[in-house]
């Protein structure tokens, strides 16, 4: 056996893959309007179209076949925008090929607003995933998309959550069990942190992403489960129901002098 045979069988055997094998992949480059797609946030402005560029970057030893360049948008493990164009081509094997079209942006303005992840990613004719590259979105739509919406309405159910749980604090009504306390202010809490996440978003402050959305989330919950667990005991007397008299509800009737009842 020869010494690269050799080197070649010790690398499978120890897990290490070719030195070679770390080309063989498919990546792309791109450009929205000039602007390279990952260096920076990308602008994308529903008031008009944008100019996309797409270099795929074929380092396999097969032709692939490119049928379809995907934009789109998502939070919070949603998908708020996606447009996908047609745009046919065969990248031959270590080559490059790069393509370029002109996509309408007229109905992102209602779909979403402010930062968020967006993905470019290309597609066989099969639609399966061949490349794709990350960037995050500065998206200039309306507060009344449906990411805003979505927005709104969690901070809707958020306020009713804690006004459920304060109500019943203030009524001295809530589990006599501390943890049965704790959880009426559990969800709540995971509607604070959700709201936390989307107006940091819509405001253009921060990205939803996993490392700022689990933090967010997970903090907001444990401080309202902690408040809940917190709460006072309510009183033995507030959770009884009041005794009966039994002079109220049945009459007691004593003979009187002379014999009348």
């Amino acid at each position: 056996m020869s010494s690269v045979g050799l080197l070649l069988l010790c690398g499978i055997f120890l897990g290490v893959a070719p030195a070679h094998a770390a080309g063989d992949a498919v990546t792309i480059d791109a450009t929205v309007d000039g602007t390279p797609v990952g260096e920076d946030e990308l602008l994308l402005d529903p008031s008009g179209s944008s100019r996309i560029l797409v270099t795929v970057h074929n380092g396999t030893d097969t032709v692939r076949h490119v049928k379809t360049i995907r934009l789109s948008g998502t939070a919070l493990a949603l998908t708020f925008f996606s447009y996908d164009t047609t745009v046919p081509f065969d990248v031959p094997a270590k080559e490059s090929v790069t393509r370029g079209f002109v996509l309408d942006l007229g109905q992102l303005g209602t779909q979403a607003t402010g930062l968020l992840p967006t993905e470019l990613e290309v597609l066989d004719t099969n639609r399966d995933v061949i490349a794709s590259i990350g960037v995050t979105g500065d998206v200039r739509g309306s507060l009344w998309s449906v990411y805003g919406v979505f927005g709104l309405a969690v901070f809707g159910l958020t306020l009713l959550a804690w006004a459920g749980a304060l109500f019943a604090l203030a009524r001295r009504r809530l589990p006599a069990n501390r943890w049965q306390r704790a959880m009426r202010f559990l969800p709540a809490g995971v509607g604070t942190g959700l709201v936390a996440v989307i107006s940091l978003s819509v405001l253009r402050v921060m990205a939803p992403s996993p490392a700022a959305e689990i933090p967010f989330i997970l903090g907001a919950a444990a401080a309202a489960f902690a408040l809940g667990y917190l709460t006072p005991h309510p009183d033995v007397d507030d959770l009884r129901p009041p005794p009966t008299d039994p002079e109220s509800t049945q009459r007691i009737t004593r003979p009187l002098p002379g014999g009348v009842a």
